[in-house]
């Protein structure tokens, strides 16, 4: 890849970090490679490798004086691939990965290179974790700046409900400070409005009391027993404790010997519970819970926290070419089960691909421990979460895929509510953007808060929120 120029010839000679552009061969494609594995079709024009805030704001500074947009890499993982665009100046956090953990207080600090996996090693240290996602590989910032959910959510809330305070380097290179009295409107917005204001240098958590042990695992029905079993669920999760989260997956089935072979790679339905309680007390939760179908497999046991939330690992590999699609479902209905089955039945089934549809439970503390309109993340009226998530190799099988993404969510749209989850779908344009916070009111309200921190839209490369007009 080559680019007939370099467009930033003139980049700041004080900036102390690597900076990286399409000439400098394995050390690029490197820093440019992402979770979407569609990113790595286009390269951006420099990758500037910061080392600290005082880099970030030496290139913001850089962008500011110009009229450059920015991107902006934390861990790379988010779906849409936005971290890395075509000809773009990225601010690459990744090497920011400072943690510290204060055991009495049970605050959590994190820069924002930060992966969930370090995160969660460093809070475990003193049995503690904050309530994020569940994938290790996921970088913490725009877990957190998109919400955050996971595991733990039913008992202790989504990230943001445990996000204390934010430091962020503005775009024109000012260092401020975000929380509930230091300005408190741009904390509003951080908590779900994903990267639209600044680049947040440092995050702040409440963490909770975890593990070390949880009592985690798989209870895997066949296929054919995937409608039953689901439309069970939402009557037994209404009464569920708040310690058990759970994920239910129509997926490809796993090589596990206790399966026939002929079943492998066919999908099946699995149920990911996870109990984060009294161990002693989890046999009670995770008993009527597989009796709701016939498994043919019961992989539920008691295990390290640091495992139970590396298990989802295997089924979000670094680099395939991707698609996901989601939203929130006021409810788990025939209509909605029998549409997902139909669906995932209808998936493309290329070399090396794979695909899942998902559902999560919310309900709990994510329900009902933050008013909606207490921040910009949102989750009224939400009872489970979808997504639909196709992944594979190359490129001459990206019509397909995306055919099917847009058909599941064709057929799904009509059963879920306005606001959603943004970072578990890829941007589903203007509409979807004015109302997926929740309300025309939020969204006017996020508006105001980019014009006033970001009025040129600099910060661009994502889920975009338009500026509201300078008066």
């Amino acid at each position: 890849m080559a680019l007939s120029a370099d467009p930033h010839t003139d980049f700041p000679t004080d900036f102390r970090g690597p900076v990286l552009r399409p000439g400098d061969g394995d050390r690029y494609d490197a820093a440019r490679a992402l979770y979407q594995g569609r990113a790595v079709d286009e390269g951006p024009a420099l990758i500037a490798r910061c080392d600290d805030e005082d880099d970030v704001a030496t290139v913001l500074r850089y962008a500011s004086a110009r009229g450059i947009p920015v991107a902006v890499r934390g861990g790379g993982h988010g779906s849409d691939g936005h971290a890395m665009p075509g000809g773009a100046l990225v601010v690459d956090l990744s090497a920011m990965k400072a943690i510290t953990v204060d055991p009495d207080t049970r605050v959590v600090r994190a820069q924002p290179g930060v992966l969930l996996g370090e995160l969660d090693a460093a809070a475990q240290q003193h049995d503690l974790a904050v309530p994020a996602g569940t994938v290790s590989t996921t970088g913490v910032a725009g877990l957190t700046l998109g919400g955050g959910i996971g595991h733990l959510m039913r008992r202790y809330g989504a990230t943001v409900d445990n996000l204390l305070a934010c430091e962020m380097v503005t775009v024109d290179g000012r260092k401020v400070r975000a929380d509930e009295a230091e300005n408190p409107e741009l904390f509003w917005a951080l908590r779900g409005g994903g990267g639209n204001f600044g680049v947040v240098t440092a995050f702040e958590y409440r963490a909770h009391p975890v593990g070390p042990d949880v009592v985690a695992g798989q209870l895997i029905f066949p296929f054919e027993q995937a409608a039953d079993v689901l439309a069970k669920l939402p009557a037994h999760m209404a009464t569920a404790p708040r310690e058990l989260g759970l994920l239910a997956a129509i997926a490809p089935a796993p090589a596990l010997p206790m399966l026939p072979a002929e079943a492998h790679g066919k999908p099946v339905l699995v149920l990911v519970p996870v109990h984060s309680g009294d161990p002693a007390a989890a046999d009670e939760v995770i008993e009527p819970l597989a009796a709701l179908g016939r498994p043919v497999a019961n992989l539920v046991t008691k295990m390290p926290w640091l495992r139970a939330n590396t298990m989802l690992d295997a089924v979000a590999p670094y680099g395939k070419r991707m698609n996901l699609r989601g939203g929130y479902l006021p409810e788990l209905s025939a209509d909605v089960i029998d549409t997902l089955v139909a669906n995932i039945a209808a998936a493309p089934s290329s070399p090396g691909a794979a695909a899942n549809v998902n559902l999560w439970c919310m309900g709990g503390a994510i329900s009902d421990d933050a008013a909606e309109d207490a921040m910009a993340f949102s989750r009224e009226g939400a009872a489970w979460l979808w997504e639909a998530v196709s992944m594979w190799d190359s490129p001459e099988h990206d019509l397909e895929h995306e055919l099917w993404a847009t058909a599941v969510d064709a057929a799904v749209r009509p059963h879920s509510l306005a606001n959603g989850y943004t970072n578990l779908t890829e941007d589903l344009g203007g509409d979807w953007r004015r109302g997926v916070h929740g309300s025309d009111a939020k969204y006017q309200r996020l508006r105001a808060v980019k014009a006033a921190w970001d009025r040129h839209n600099l910060l661009r490369f994502n889920k975009n929120i338009a500026p509201a007009s300078a008066e």
